[in-house]
C-alpha cells in the first residue's frame, strides 16, 4: 500500500478554492501570506527585508479601485487565503500592451491547481484589459515556478544577469512572457 497515514481514515477532501479580486479587509492576510513565504528557505520573494505593512497593504487595495491597470486576485481555500496574483499594466505607450505579473501560494497549498488557476486568472484580466502579453521575472533556482509557468505555456524571453539586488548580493532572473491569442472581437 503506498501514500502513507493510517489506512482507516478516510482521505481528506481538497478544499474548495475560489479565486476573487482582493479586498481592502483582505490586507492582514496578505501581509501574512508574503511574511510567511518570505521566511521560506527558498527564497522565493524578491524583497528581504519584509512585506509591506498591513496599514500599506490596505492603501494599496483601496487605490486599486481607481486604477484600472493593475489589480490583485486572491485565491481562497475555504476560508484561508493562500495565494495572491498581483497585475501591472506598463504605462509607457509603446508598450501599453504588456502586463507583469507576481504569484504567490502558500506552502502548504502548493502543487494543487492554485498556481494555474490564478494564471488563468490572469488571462482573463488582461484580455478584459486589453492586454496582449503577461511578462515575469523568476529566480533561476525556483525550479517548481519555472516548471508551472512553462507547462501553462510561458516561455523563456532572456536572463537578466544580476537584475535584482538583494541582502546577499546580486541576483539573476529569468525574464518569462506569454502572449495572448489576438482577440477575435
Amino acid at each position: 500500500m503506498s501514500g502513507g497515514g493510517d489506512s482507516t481514515e478516510p482521505p481528506r477532501p481538497a478544499p474548495t478554492v475560489r479565486i476573487r479580486p482582493a479586498r481592502p479587509e483582505d490586507a492582514a492576510a496578505l501581509v501574512d501570506l508574503g511574511a510567511s513565504v518570505g521566511r521560506e528557505e527558498g527564497d522565493w520573494l524578491l524583497n528581504t527585508n519584509g512585506w509591506r505593512t498591513v496599514a500599506e497593504e490596505r492603501r494599496y487595495l483601496r487605490a486599486l479601485k481607481r486604477y484600472p491597470h493593475a489589480a490583485v486576485f486572491v485565491a481562497v481555500a475555504d476560508v484561508e487565503l493562500v495565494g495572491r496574483l498581483s497585475l501591472a499594466r506598463d504605462t509607457h505607450p509603446s508598450s501599453y500592451h504588456v502586463a507583469d505579473l507576481g504569484l504567490m501560494i502558500s506552502a502548504d497549498h502548493r502543487r494543487r491547481g492554485i498556481g494555474r488557476a490564478l494564471l488563468e486568472q490572469a488571462v482573463a484580466w488582461a484580455q478584459n484589459a486589453g492586454v496582449r502579453k503577461l511578462e515575469l521575472h523568476v529566480f533561476p533556482w525556483n525550479e517548481p515556478a519555472t516548471r508551472l509557468y512553462e507547462a501553462f505555456g510561458f516561455e523563456r524571453e532572456g536572463l537578466r544577469r544580476e537584475h535584482y539586488r538583494r541582502e546577499s548580493g546580486y541576483v539573476d532572473a529569468i525574464l518569462m512572457a506569454y502572449q495572448l491569442p489576438p482577440s477575435t472581437s
